[in-house]
């Protein structure tokens, strides 16, 4: 039967079904005209080609009463062949809508794909006539119905919230409780066994590396490699068909619900700073060849060539008004459709970019703060790009949380045994007010992390002095120099058992500090256990062992530290004086007689001024008062008091335990020299506490009143209850059983472990 078209709906954009027939609506100012491509199921065959009858307010529409879900399609668009002036429409080339929602079929890289002929002397110049549809993938229809039963969103407040960053296919894909057909996919990350684990852990929102539809670089290919973190999305609206099981939609939908309902949140690492189309010798995949001139952005003296602030190739013009609206469509569509919770922003310096540099009350910016829905959502900036003034940490409008890198590289510095670190060691704790504290933003504006995807993992960052990025084809010359990471006498593995030690020491540093900090702290998945990426740290095309986390080869050192990281998320919860919604300040408070925060010398007393600037000053102690106001309305806290204790120097610092008002002892529940602590011992007022070089200590405070101490009673029993009941990895059904775990492998630090064989 002939499909019949009508002329349909300049709104909405996309394709879209609306239970009679499909509207197909595409935005392009410059085009003359557009065919709509429809294709056969499995997208090798082009049947049909329909010109779209309208154009209204510079969108192409016509309406397909024949068309169904599963129908698959693709655009071409005529308009002029003029790169100087910055147009590159050729519609020999395929191109996919910017709005669709699925995919058919993967790219594979032809130089049909190009809209010059490669090779030619005039380079981008010239003209390639050859069909690039055999080559790309294709569009397909979606019904996006579902029904979410009792689904509800965790709404996890900011001041709660604790980042797991992780992949879908890499945390999913070789753990054993996970059938082998859904390992690396959106079912084998939902599967019970991963939830159960996260969970245990205490963390509160996974925040997974891209899923948007995204394309391998030819040269990565041609190297046997592939774009692993997904950096390259060209699908805003489509979770990519490679993490599917199922090649339905729904499967990301059923993986939310899972989390949903498990009380965790789920956010989106998002890329909207460039696409895969390159520069001006790139592929016409979609922008490009819709309306190029609108989507990027160029050079004004000459529209042949794009402006390259995001090191990729081009970079997304989010000034215009369309570019914007399909961005904000996007971003709605995920938290709408898919009930995700938030967005990282990778490069989120390019979304306030304006014609005069960042703007943080630009175009996109405000009009995602404005927004009903987005501004509802968990919004997270990576502050930084390449281009001029692109470090912009501390600089969002408010409402945005932002990554701070100047307090992963405090940290690292500081626990290497840097001189001269407490000043800054000080600010990074207690939330980098120096970088946040204005307009009403609040500590949790700052996410603070020790290690990301982009960089050595925990273990290597105390294991490596050196990036080691052979495996990546370019001869060790990719990744980041200065890492400030320590090996600690041995570079890659050891058995020393005193370098190793040390190590593992460092690692609960690190993960502790995090922790204990003001602001919102994001763990990567597998620093936990030490999982290792064999001294690489730009892992970005790597989809093997060396990104897969090895879920068997858990060591009993690793379960010892996953059981460590596990009571101080939950310490961090328990006490809220560790995530404070409120700056502290170290200034006395007339009105209660109480300082928020107390800075302390190992002899007990307030750091002086001469402390502060001794640069071989290395241990440092600091009181968050629980009495000290906790909201803006002036009434005394009930909080309980806590004492922090760090020592970066190589050996022990006799430390004097301060007096508290209103306590009676101190109670010891972190000492990172002692990891598996199966009891919360008490110490008095003015003992000297022996502090192990390279060590951290949390105490909170019992106080006079019995009837005070009950969440210090609760931490007391949690951290009995987690040394019987240490959280457990499953296997699934099989030889072992239902419910079995993974076995214990051999301990390297000797002394007692909390895990269970």
């Amino acid at each position: 039967m002939p499909l019949r078209i009508q002329e349909g709906s300049p709104t909405p954009l996309g394709a879209t079904w609306d239970g009679l027939g499909v509207n197909f609506a595409l935005f392009s100012v410059h085009a003359t005209k557009v065919e709509l491509c429809l294709f056969s199921e499995d997208g090798s065959t082009e049947v049909d080609r329909i010109e779209l009858p309208e154009y209204t307010d510079e969108v192409w529409h016509g309406y397909l009463p024949d068309a169904r879900p599963g129908t698959v399609y693709g655009y071409r668009v005529y308009g002029p062949y003029d790169p100087h002036n910055g147009h590159r429409f050729n519609p020999n080339k395929l191109v996919i809508d910017p709005y669709a929602k699925a995919f058919v079929g993967e790219l594979v890289w032809d130089d049909s794909l190009f809209g010059y002929q490669i090779g030619h002397p005039d380079k981008d110049l010239s003209y390639d006539e050859r069909d690039s549809a055999p080559y790309m993938p294709k569009c397909r229809v979606v019904d996006t119905a579902y029904t979410w039963g009792r689904e509800r969103r965790p709404e996890i407040p900011w001041e709660k919230t604790v980042f797991y960053e992780t992949h879908v296919k890499g945390f999913s894909q070789r753990h054993p409780a996970v059938p082998e057909h859904l390992r690396g996919t959106y079912a084998g990350l939902g599967h019970s066994a991963i939830i159960e684990y996260i969970k245990s852990l205490g963390v509160t929102s996974v925040e997974l590396l891209p899923v948007h539809f995204f394309i391998d670089d030819k040269y990565l290919l041609d190297n046997n490699l592939v774009n692993y973190w997904g950096y390259n999305s060209i699908g805003f609206f489509a979770p990519d068909p490679r993490y599917s099981a199922s090649n339905r939609i729904e499967e990301f939908k059923e993986m939310v619900a899972r989390f949903h309902d498990a009380g965790i949140e789920v956010i989106l690492d998002v890329v909207y700073n460039h696409t895969p189309e390159g520069n001006e010798m790139g592929p016409t995949l979609c922008f490009k060849g819709i309306d190029n001139k609108t989507y990027y952005k160029m050079y004004h003296e000459n529209h042949r060539y794009y402006v390259n602030d995001t090191g990729c190739g081009n970079t997304f013009d989010l000034t215009h008004g369309r570019v914007i609206q399909l961005v904000l469509d996007s971003l709605r569509y995920w938290v709408e459709e898919m009930h995700v919770d938030g967005f990282r922003f990778d490069l989120a310096t390019i979304l306030g970019r304006e014609a005069y540099g960042f703007n943080e009350n630009g175009a996109f910016l405000n009009s995602v703060r404005q927004d009903p829905v987005l501004s509802k959502a968990k919004l997270i900036a990576e502050p930084w790009d390449i281009g001029l003034g692109g470090y912009q940490v501390g600089h969002f409008a408010p409402g945005w949380a932002e990554w701070n890198d100047r307090y992963r590289d405090t940290l690292r510095e500081y626990w290497k045994g840097d001189l001269g670190k407490l000043p800054e060691l000080a600010s990074r704790m207690t939330g980098s007010g120096d970088l946040f504290n204005r307009c009403g933003r609040k500590p949790w504006a700052s996410v603070n992390f020790i290690t990301a995807h982009d960089g050595f993992c925990l273990n290597d960052l105390v294991s490596y002095n050196e990036k080691h990025n052979w495996a990546n084809g370019e001869d060790n010359r990719d990744g980041a120099n200065d890492n400030a990471s320590w090996n600690h006498g041995a570079e890659g593995p050891t058995e020393d058992q005193n370098i190793i030690q040390l190590r593992e020491r460092t690692k609960r540093n690190f993960l502790a500090t995090l922790m204990f900090s003001q602001g919102t702290p994001m763990l990567l998945a597998g620093d936990e256990f030490g999982r290792t990426q064999n001294g690489n740290n730009n892992t970005y095309c790597q989809d093997n062992e060396i990104n897969w986390v090895d879920w068997e080869g858990i060591t009993d050192d690793g379960r010892c530290l996953m059981e460590f990281t596990r009571r101080v998320i939950w310490l961090r919860q328990m006490f809220p004086v560790l995530r404070r919604n409120r700056w502290y300040t170290g200034e006395w408070n007339e009105d209660e007689g109480v300082k928020d925060v107390t800075w302390l010398n190992p002899d007990g007393n307030e750091m002086s001024m001469e402390a502060w600037t001794d640069p071989n000053s290395k241990c440092l102690g600091i009181m968050f008062d629980g009495r000290a106001q906790a909201t803006g309305i002036k009434r005394p806290g009930t909080d309980v008091t806590v004492l922090l204790i760090l020592n970066s120097h190589h050996d022990v610092v006799r430390f004097k335990l301060p007096p508290a008002v209103g306590g009676v002892d101190w109670q010891l529940f972190v000492d990172t020299n002692q990891p598996t602590l199966l009891s919360a011992p008490t110490f008095d007022f003015e003992h000297w506490y022996d502090v192990t070089g390279r060590s951290m200590l949390l105490f909170a405070l019992k106080q006079e009143n019995p009837d005070a101490n009950s969440v210090v009673r609760q931490a007391e029993k949690f951290v009995e209850e987690i040394a019987e009941q240490p959280i457990e990895i499953r296997v699934g059904e099989g030889a072992e059983g239902e419910g079995a775990s993974l076995s214990r492998r051999k301990s390297t630090t000797g002394g007692p472990v909390s895990a269970r064989s």
